[in-house]
């Protein structure tokens, strides 16, 4: 081997290392923001910031603290999870084994063999159609995944229409503020939303779940992010507790699974769901969709929102069981059209069966946008309806915030191509995730990977309402499609793509 290409495979191998490092420590993490001029904004529901007392911390105070909290974690994994939720630790291990066995099966089979079988098949195509019977769909829905339900959905589309709208319920809060969120951040945007949870405390209950690999994540700072202005604090938990009633607790993390689930639910009457995280990418940079819902789909939020919070109690598994059989709190007004709960769970991928059916019944269109894109099985049944002669169009983020994810998706991107899916990069990062089907509609909190499919908990809704399916093209698919860059060539890739791919697929 020359030395010129030593150095260029050793600069491959140090790329590649820390970027799967970093991927699989966040799944779904911020990134530094790239968007000064959005940064230096500032709008009406901003609180001021009330820095903590404490002296500034370091950089390696900081590192420090991340460390002792991922050793923390791996400890309660290993030791504490399994004695106070020995059905739930036991349940995620045999779902983990049968899904990456049963899985990597399906995969080398789709690789090896069905991808070569359908892309020697020809391409039609694609002529105005009819797109498939909806009633029909909803009603065989019902058997293959989610829970039916109602209520009204409102799209709010990035930080500048969520952030605000919720500030304001929470402030309007007269009763309760529960509060399910994979990442709460320790930068200035975030301690300006814990500042007002502690500040609602006093007069409201207030509670606040996290992810124990999500929290982890919130204690990352970058040097330019250490300021006299500004001291992050080490813990968020901990500063969301420090001379407050509000009350926090951490999911647990079985086998490293995670609570990727994001939801704010005012008075049992008003719930927020969908893909946004608390900290200033989700406020200020990043593209992204949340969703205000009301009607009796918040019942069914709010009763597993209490479950989840009952797990994470140290009486674990217990504590989950009487919540379980607890009867479910009626309090949202019985108002909506009809709506479907998908969630992804270890035991049950509702999420995962619907979307899969949905592309193999779909005749006319299929607009799919998510940041990250890696299951096998998603990508083989959108190129057989491509044959179909389906307009397929997928958007993917031009600057993703994990490079290892990136890699992936730019494997997924020539597949696509190949089979004549229409692929679009949307400027900077897009973190929505949704799916339009022929006019049924699916969007939440989940990815088109193997964590959110399978793995992690995930929450969206699904209707084919045709004023919320209007709403969500209009809004959010139509003109993110015509910003969007429409790829004609392959993507340039190498070994390192490939390795991404697997850690993707196996790991990720």
């Amino acid at each position: 081997m020359t030395l010129q290409r030593y150095t260029r495979v050793r600069k491959q191998l140090l790329t590649l290392a820390a970027a799967l490092g970093g991927t699989l420590l966040a799944a779904c993490a911020s990134s530094p923001p790239t968007n000064q001029d959005a940064i230096a904004s500032q709008t009406a529901e901003d609180i001021p910031v009330v820095t903590p007392e404490a002296p500034p911390h370091s950089l390696a105070t900081h590192r420090a603290a991340e460390v002792a909290q991922a050793v923390w974690l791996l400890g309660k994994v290993s030791l504490i999870e399994p004695l106070i939720r020995p059905f739930s630790t036991e349940k995620a291990l045999i779902s983990l084994l049968l899904k990456s066995s049963l899985g990597f099966a399906q995969r080398v089979a789709i690789d090896t063999v069905r991808f070569q079988a359908l892309e020697n098949e020809p391409i039609p195509v694609i002529v105005p159609r009819l797109g498939m019977d909806l009633d029909e769909w909803e009603a065989d829905l019902a058997g293959i995944a989610g829970t039916s339900t109602q209520g009204t959905v409102r799209f709010l589309v990035d930080g500048d229409e969520y952030f605000p709208r919720m500030i304001e319920t929470v402030r309007d809060a007269e009763e309760s503020i529960d509060i399910r969120t994979y990442i709460f951040d320790n930068d200035d945007y975030a301690v300006k939303v814990a500042d007002l949870l502690k500040k609602r405390s006093e007069d409201v209950k207030v509670k606040v779940l996290l992810d124990g690999i999500g929290a982890i994540i919130g204690t990352r700072v970058d040097p330019d992010e250490l300021s006299d202005d500004f001291r992050p604090p080490l813990s968020i938990t901990s500063y969301l507790r420090d001379d407050s009633r509000v009350r926090v607790r951490k999911s647990g993390n079985p086998y490293l699974t995670g609570d990727h689930t994001k939801t704010t639910i005012i008075d049992g009457r008003i719930a927020f769901l969908g893909g946004m995280n608390i900290g200033r990418n989700y406020r200020y940079v990043w593209h992204d969709l949340m969703m205000e819902v009301t009607g009796p789909v918040v019942d069914l939020l709010q009763h597993d929102a209490n479950v989840a919070w009952a797990k994470a109690s140290w009486l674990g598994d217990l504590a989950m069981f009487a919540r379980v059989v607890t009867p479910m709190n009626r309090r949202a007004d019985d108002t909506g059209v009809p709506l479907t709960i998908l969630t992804t769970r270890d035991h049950d991928s509702q999420l995962y069966r619907a979307q899969l059916a949905a592309i193999r019944r779909t005749q006319s269109y299929i607009f799919i946008q998510s940041p990250y894109f890696s299951d096998d099985l998603i990508l083989f049944e959108l190129a057989k309806a491509r044959r179909r002669g389906v307009d397929v169009r997928v958007i993917l983020p031009t600057e993703g915030n994990h490079p290892a994810q990136s890699r992936s998706n730019e494997l997924a991107i020539n597949t696509m191509l190949r089979n004549g899916i229409r692929v679009y990069l949307y400027p900077g990062m897009t973190h929505v995730k949704a799916a339009v089907y022929d006019g049924w509609a699916c969007f939440g909190s989940a990815n088109f990977d193997k964590l959110s499919l399978q793995i992690n908990e995930e929450l969206n809704l699904g209707t084919s309402d045709p004023d919320i399916v209007g709403e969500l093209l209009a809004r959010v698919f139509i003109p993110d499609l015509e910003l969007s860059e429409e790829l004609t060539t392959p993507r340039p890739t190498d070994w390192t793509h490939r390795l991404a791919e697997f850690v993707s697929d196996e790991i990720l």
